[in-house]
């Protein structure tokens, strides 16, 4: 049995099932952020009843806090934040894009600043996959440099090379040192050949995963299906592809009928501690005065337990006096928005009806 099985089709929309150590993830699958492991504001515990199957953790952020020798001390990242499904860990690659200020670039590697006391580090590709090997992660991120936007071809051409040569050194260090999955990440910006070249040279070094990176950096949804529409042609079919960063439910949604099938986005949980929580209808602000007297749920067409509990004047309330709880609640209701989101994606997928449910979803989302 392979480890990734496409069970359905409809039209490039996949459903599919990647088999990890640490569990089953059902796909198209959306990964919450645990950023410093944990997704902010909420507990492990309830997280598992989102129905959440796989969290993503932060590289860069959890070597310089606590360290990755001291999560692999306490036996890894799963018994470290007591979560014991699937976690992938993100390479590092994308501070080197976001903390450009903060770094000197070179053939070897990325010389950073901490961010939290100044400290320089070094990290190099073999590093990045020592460091995730150290937090025992099921998924593991070749070290890529995110490619700014918008970029000149020629710096794009250069980058991408780049982060094509590190793919090679991952790969090579992975093998003699890790056992689990390893995905590589496609470049190129927005220039159509280069993200053929990055998807051809990745496809010879050989990946267990494929993830898109570069994208949900500024440029427009209309360019990101663009890049989708002739980059996930050029990638292995028979493996998981991953669009990382990505991101608002409609982004999603696109880009599963282009084939992707995997997703991590901070906005469920950034956005719910800043007072924003995804409906059916479409996001809201639960700070607008109209939402001050409502004994109603925030999406009375969901049955989750925060619009169970929690009336939106609750809610509402708790933001107005600055209580915690708000900001948990809504990054949780976001969670299970999100969660229940992709399971009909699923749903639709077998049942040959994505297509409709694209258009009945996104008519109700977007209107």
């Amino acid at each position: 049995m392979t480890d990734f099985q496409i069970t359905h089709k409809d039209g490039n929309a996949r459903r599919a099932k990647l088999n990890t150590k640490n569990g089953v993830i059902n796909t198209p699958a959306f990964m919450p952020v645990g950023t410093a492991a944990t997704v902010k504001a909420i507990f492990t515990k309830d997280l598992y009843e989102t129905n959440s199957e796989i969290i993503l953790g932060n590289t860069y952020h959890l070597m310089l806090r606590p360290g990755s020798a001291q999560i692999k001390e306490f036996g890894g990242l799963h018994k470290f934040m007591n979560w014991n499904k699937p976690i992938l860990t993100d390479s590092g690659g994308y501070q080197v894009y976001s903390l450009s200020n903060l770094r000197k670039l070179s053939e070897e590697g990325v010389e950073f600043s901490s961010h939290i006391d100044g400290t320089k580090i070094f990290v190099s590709p073999e590093k990045s996959i020592e460091i995730q090997t150290d937090l025992n992660s099921d998924i593991v991120m070749a070290f890529d440099e995110c490619t700014p936007y918008p970029a000149e071809y020629d710096e794009a051409k250069k980058s991408m090379e780049l982060s094509m040569r590190w793919a090679g050194r991952c790969k090579e260090y992975f093998k003699d040192h890790n056992t689990n999955k390893l995905f590589g990440i496609v470049q190129g910006s927005t220039y159509e050949d280069l993200r053929h070249q990055s998807a051809s040279l990745l496809s010879d070094i050989g990946f267990d995963g494929y993830a898109v990176g570069g994208l949900a950096v500024g440029e427009t949804q209309t360019q990101m299906f663009d890049v989708l529409d002739y980059t996930v042609s050029q990638l292995p079919i028979e493996k998981p592809h991953y669009l990382m960063g990505v991101g608002k439910p409609d982004d999603i949604i696109g880009s599963v009928a282009r084939g992707i099938d995997m997703f991590d986005c901070v906005l469920p949980t950034r956005n719910g501690r800043n007072g924003q929580a995804f409906t059916k209808s479409g996001p809201i602000n639960i700070r607008n005065a109209k939402y001050k007297s409502l004994d109603e749920s925030i999406d009375p067409e969901s049955n989750n337990p925060i619009c169970r509990d929690y009336s939106a004047g609750y809610i509402h309330h708790l933001f107005n006096a600055k209580e915690m709880l708000g900001g948990m609640l809504l990054s949780l209701h976001n969670i299970y928005f999100y969660q229940e989101m992709m399971s009909n994606i699923r749903t639709s997928i077998e049942n040959n009806e994505f297509e409709k449910f694209r258009a009945d979803f996104l008519s109700k989302y977007l209107d």
